[in-house]
């Protein structure tokens, strides 16, 4: 397929997840032979913290200043395009919808990477501006970070005519068991955005614990804390990481911690890439408690549940070789069934379904 993307973005990871996952996703479709474009738009909060400004040979990364200024081209593009795809957060998203919609494109789809976000707007009587004016209806395929009751709410709410979930993923060449650095080592670890939100469980599975254990050391990585965040002499903090240093983070923790933001949480079946990341490196994991965890990993055998401090406790003080065991079986599940290369499987899939006129449905979860 050529695809043609219209996202948030993929030169840097800071702050935000959309990223990492492009990253790791065209990589894979470039692997199984699928050509890409991906429109960026060129913002400063970006352009001063990318992290990559290339993409692998068979996709290409391209900034534009406005939608103006890549009318033409992008219109030749998606002329062509066996797949055109808008992403949730995407700063033109409802002009490039428009696009989208007005082209001949084999495939015209939403991916909406945040859909929780988007679900509780409308809640709130607002929308977002990369929702198109008259919702998802005109989309051949709609795709959802988030599924469970979410898919059916894009369908009663947004008019949504053909949705199917395509989960987060990992790219196990690059997260993969390392060596522990010093810089990082600890007894159990956080990676993860400062969002209040997140706050009070954040508190409560981490900071406690930390608190009770004042000899252990605790470390977060992450942008954005706050000045007045609650630290304590055993609580360890390094900015923002570069996703290439995120298997040495987590390689360093004898244990780390999951929290999910407060939006998907509520909704479920809404998966962290942190989650894949961190089992692909092998580190032992432990997670705040949602709808659908155990669709993603079976709690107890590769995942540690958690829903208070006593719970984190309790999972610390177990062995390395129960620990060891956890980890083991929560990598092996993730590269069975959580990598890029399965995404873009269902992708092909799904694309498939879609291009001549088949629902969906096996694909909702």
């Amino acid at each position: 397929m050529h695809i043609v993307v219209f996202g948030l973005t993929v030169s840097s990871s800071w702050g935000n997840g959309h990223a990492t996952l492009w990253r790791s996703l065209i990589a894979s479709l470039v692997k199984h032979g699928h050509t890409l474009v991906f429109y960026e738009r060129d913002v400063s909060y970006y352009a001063t913290t990318r992290d990559i400004w290339t993409l692998p040979q068979g996709a290409d990364l391209r900034f534009y200043d406005s939608a103006d200024a890549i009318r033409v081209e992008a219109g030749e593009q998606l002329a062509v395009a066996d797949l055109a795809l808008c992403t949730s957060f995407c700063p033109d998203g409802a002009i490039a919808a428009d696009w989208i919609l007005a082209s001949r494109a084999a495939v015209r789809a939403f991916y909406d990477m945040d859909t929780p976000v988007t679900l509780q707007a409308l809640n709130a009587e607002s929308t977002h501006a990369y929702l198109p004016v008259h919702g998802l209806r005109d989309f051949d395929l709609v795709l959802s970070y988030t599924g469970g009751r979410a898919l059916s709410e894009m369908q009663t709410r947004l008019q949504a005519r053909n949705v199917a979930a395509l989960y987060g993923w990992v790219d196990p060449e690059v997260n993969r068991p390392v060596a522990m650095s010093e810089h990082f080592r600890s007894a159990f670890s956080y990676l993860g955005t400062y969002a209040a939100d997140r706050q009070a469980v954040l508190t409560e599975l981490f900071l406690k614990p930390a608190r009770a254990l004042p000899q252990s050391r605790f470390l977060i990585c992450g942008a954005q804390y706050p000045d007045t965040f609650p630290w304590s002499e055993n609580l360890y903090f390094t900015q923002h990481l570069e996703p290439a240093q995120h298997p040495a983070f987590f390689c360093s923790s004898q244990a780390t911690l999951n929290v999910t933001r407060q939006a998907m949480a509520e909704y479920g079946y809404c998966p962290s890439g942190r989650l894949f990341e961190a089992a692909a490196c092998g580190t032992p994991l432990f997670s705040d408690v949602w709808e659908g965890l155990e669709h993603f990993f079976t709690p107890d055998e590769e995942i540690l549940a958690v829903r208070s401090s006593e719970d984190v406790l309790n999972g610390l003080q177990l062995s390395d070789a129960e620990l060891t065991r956890m980890a083991e079986a929560a990598r092996a599940r993730t590269l069975e069934e959580h990598t890029a290369d399965v995404r873009v499987r269902q992708l092909e899939m799904l694309c498939e379904a879609a291009r001549v006129g088949r629902a969906a449905t096996y694909a909702l979860a």
